[in-house]
């Protein structure tokens, strides 16, 4: 009987098409991370001051709104 034992997970990145990939899904995810963050500002930006008092914002925490999680920062 012949026995296949191996130690490297299916899915490792230990080849070079395997870090190729983990570099495009990390820029894919930073690119998203970048769109969805310049969307919320562009949304924020056209409330009115009273709007954005509503949902306990000022005009200058647009500005910051994804900076916090963002992989470009």
């Amino acid at each position: 009987m012949a026995v296949f034992d191996t130690t490297r997970t299916a899915q490792g990145t230990s080849g070079l098409i395997g870090r190729i990939g983990a570099l495009v899904r990390s820029l894919t995810a930073s690119f998203l991370a970048w769109n969805d963050s310049r969307q919320a500002k562009k949304a924020l930006s056209g409330l009115t001051d009273r709007e954005l008092a509503d949902i306990g914002l000022i005009r200058s925490d647009v500005e910051s709104i994804g900076l916090v999680d963002s992989p470009l920062r």
